[in-house]
This record gives C-alpha cells, sequence and structure tokens, in this order.
C-alpha cells in the first residue's frame, strides 16, 4: 500500500495511492488516524475503499505524506561519514564512537516540504541534498523496545532529503553542539509512505533493506548506492530510538545519508574542492528509491533573515552592583 496526503480544486484529501489514482480513506480520516491504528488496521480499509471517490493521480498535488511528531536523522552510513567529515570538519575519520552506537538529531517537523516543492533556502554557498530513506512509526510505538519490537512498530518508508548548508553546520558544530541552523530550514519527505510489507521483499537475512538509492541534479546522476550498507538495520535504528525514551505514531526516523555520492559534501571531501558544486536556485534534485518511487525539489530563492549580533564580551561578574 501507498499513504498519501494531496491537495484538489476541492481541498486537502488524505488516503491511498491505488496504481495511477487516489482514493480517499473512508469514515474521513487522516494520515495521522491511520498510523496510530496501525498497519493492520490500515490493510482492513484498503479493502473498504471507495473506489467510486478514486480521482486521477496525475490531477493532484501531493503534500508530504505526513505531518510528523518529530524527525530523528540518524548516521548510519560509514562512507558517507568518511567523505563528509573532511568538508565539514577538514579531516577524513570515522571516529571509533561511530561505531559503538547509533547517532541522531533532532530535525525540525514544522518545516517539512512535499513532493516538488520549492524550498527557500538561507544566505549559504554551500547548499547540499543529502538523499535517505525515512522509516515511519505506526500503532502503539513504545519505549525500550527490542529488535524485534522495533521492526513491529515500522508501519512503512518514504524518500527523506535533509536540505543542508555546509558552511552553517561547520560553524555550529565546531561549538560542540549541532548541526541546527545548517539543516532545520526544510526536509523534504515524500512522495507517499510504502508499507513495510510492500518492501518486505527487499530485506536480507540481516534485516537490512537492500533497495537501490540514486540522487540526480538537473538530470545528471550524481550519487547511488544499497541502503544495505548502513551501519544498522532499520529496526537497530527504532530500538535505539526507544532507549530509555519512547517512539511514536508519526515519528520519522532518517537513515542518514547514503554513501558513494549521497550527498555533495561527500564528494567535496573526496575530491578536496568543490565538486561538483553547490546547489543554486532553480536546480532540481530528484531522488529515486527502489520499492518506494521518485521525490523531488527545487532549490527556490535565497531569503535574508534578521541579522544576530555576535557575542558581547562580559565581565562575568557573580553579583549586581
Amino acid at each position: 500500500m501507498r499513504i498519501a496526503r494531496w491537495l484538489t480544486d476541492a481541498g486537502h484529501a488524505e488516503g491511498f495511492v491505488d496504481g495511477d489514482v487516489v482514493i480517499p480513506f473512508p469514515d474521513a480520516l487522516r494520515v495521522a488516524d491511520v498510523l496510530e491504528q496501525g498497519l493492520d488496521a490500515a490493510h482492513a480499509l484498503f479493502v473498504r475503499r471507495d473506489q467510486a471517490a478514486a480521482q486521477p493521480l496525475a490531477g493532484v498535488t501531493l503534500l508530504a505524506p505526513l505531518v510528523p511528531a518529530a524527525i530523528r536523522d540518524f548516521v548510519a552510513f560509514e562512507e558517507h561519514v568518511e567523505g563528509v567529515s573532511a568538508s565539514v570538519d577538514g579531516k577524513s575519520e570515522v571516529v571509533p564512537e561511530w561505531y559503538e552506537a547509533p547517532t541522531f538529531y533532532f530535525t525540525n517537523p514544522h518545516t517539512v516540504r512535499g513532493p516538488g516543492e520549492v524550498v527557500p533556502v538561507p544566505e549559504t554557498s554551500r547548499l547540499d541534498f543529502e538523499l535517505e530513506i525515512a522509516a515511519v512509526i505506526g500503532g502503539a510505538g513504545g519505549e525500550n523496545l527490542d529488535v524485534d519490537a522495533a521492526a513491529s512498530a515500522i508501519f512503512g518508508y518514504t524518500i527523506m532529503n535533509d536540505w543542508s548548508a555546509r558552511d552553517l553546520q561547520s560553524r555550529e558544530m565546531k561549538v560542540r553542539l549541532g548541526p541546527a541552523k545548517g539543516k532545520d530550514f526544510a526536509t523534504t519527505l515524500g512522495p507517499w509512505i510504502v508499507t513495510a510489507d510492500e518492501l518486505a521483499p527487499y530485506l536480507d537475512a540481516e534485516g537490512f533493506l537492500a533497495v537501490r538509492a540514486e540522487v540526480h541534479v538537473n538530470g545528471e546522476l550524481i550519487g547511488e548506492d544499497l541502503v544495505s550498507n548502513m551501519g544498522w538495520p532499520f529496526a537497530e535504528l527504532v530500538a535505539y530510538a526507544s532507549r530509555n525514551s519512547r517512539v511514536v505514531p508519526g515519528d520519522v526516523l532518517g537513515s542518514g545519508t547514503v554513501g558513494n555520492g549521497g550527498c555533495l559534501g561527500e564528494l567535496w571531501g573526496r575530491h578536496g574542492e568543490l565538486s561538483p558544486p553547490p546547489l543554486k536556485t532553480d536546480d532540481e534534485v530528484r531522488m529515486v528509491v527502489e520499492g518506494i518511487g521518485e521525490l523531488r525539489g527545487v532549490v527556490g530563492e535565497i531569503v535574508a533573515a534578521p541579522v544576530v549580533p555576535a557575542a558581547r564580551t562580559r565581565n562575568r561578574a557573580r553579583y549586581r552592583t
């Protein structure tokens, strides 16, 4: 099954993508409701779908397939870490701590963009994309999940473009925090959620999702990889996210950027120069993932933001005078 949200001349709707048509959920349900009910309930809804309510997929504008409860973005590809560390930090390395456990940061669920949407960007000279696959949580979620329970909590998968301003990111991470403003201006999700059972044939014996992922800029292939090159399968990422915490329906967990050109930053680090060049206004980024589909995004204009002054030197007085 494919789950989506869309706009028509009549307004907003949410439901199934069935071949080349879209069909609203029964009972005016929303994606959030279906994620909370879980995968078995979604299959029952699909059986009840009203073919008479179908509209051509080509005649609607797809939105991001969900409004995320939270977005965790992992860094699960060793090859990506090797390359991008040279670009961002000036030294190509994978620190020993990377191998010990998965690592993620929280990004902004309020700046999610949909398929084909033009993305306004901050003042940056090193705009980048990041090709990722994201797991979407459904059902009860939970805390301190073991790997089997975590696997059952995965409702489905979507494509994720973690847009990145590498110059802003580099400054932030020198302060031992972030990334923050280097990332939180936009994340593109879509084109829909493909349910986990649809991708089950691509799971290998260790639970890795062996689907092929590609990214193209203005029609040129820039990077390609197998998602099974992750250091941990998705179920282990979900289990780690729930460790002494909680995952809930609607949570999005990004894989981190695939290797072999999954982002420009990796290639800049390997080449020792900005080649291929940073993204610019009107560039089109197209991501294709086997078993899921295609996700496009277009770079918009740079949007100047209000100036924030530098820190002021203080006298470190401990009491008011």
